[in-house]
């Protein structure tokens, strides 16, 4: 019953993270990344999705992750990280909007790997 309700949290979270995207430089893709995750959690609310869509989702995003973990590091080094939180920063410092959508993808990631957890459980 606990799981369930986390993976409807989780879902309506996701969801909150689809409705933010539409003002994004690339709004598609992250719409694409969040309702995957919405349904991956929604569907966990109810029973077990397919874990090769699991794995698949994951080292998709790990991948990506990858690539923006270079602009990640540039804001951890910058001296004012609370650009991040800026809306006008995006367009000053591109590291700003590769941060986001890395921390993002982290999210997803940790939601990933408990879902595959708890298929083991």
């Amino acid at each position: 019953m606990l799981t369930k309700v986390i993976n409807i949290i989780l879902a309506l979270l996701f969801v909150s993270f689809v409705s933010v995207q539409f003002d994004d430089p690339d709004p598609l893709l992250w719409v694409v990344i969040y309702t995957n995750m919405v349904v991956i959690c929604a569907w966990s609310a109810f029973r077990l999705p397919n874990r090769y869509w699991i794995w698949l989702t994951g080292i998709g995003y790990l991948i990506y992750a990858i690539v923006l973990f270079p602009g990640a590091m540039d804001w951890f080094k910058s001296p004012d990280r609370s650009l991040l939180f800026d809306d006008l920063a995006k367009m000053q410092f591109p590291y700003i909007e590769e941060t986001r959508e890395f921390l993002g993808l982290v999210i997803s990631l940790v939601v990933l790997a408990w879902q595959q957890w708890r298929r083991r459980v």
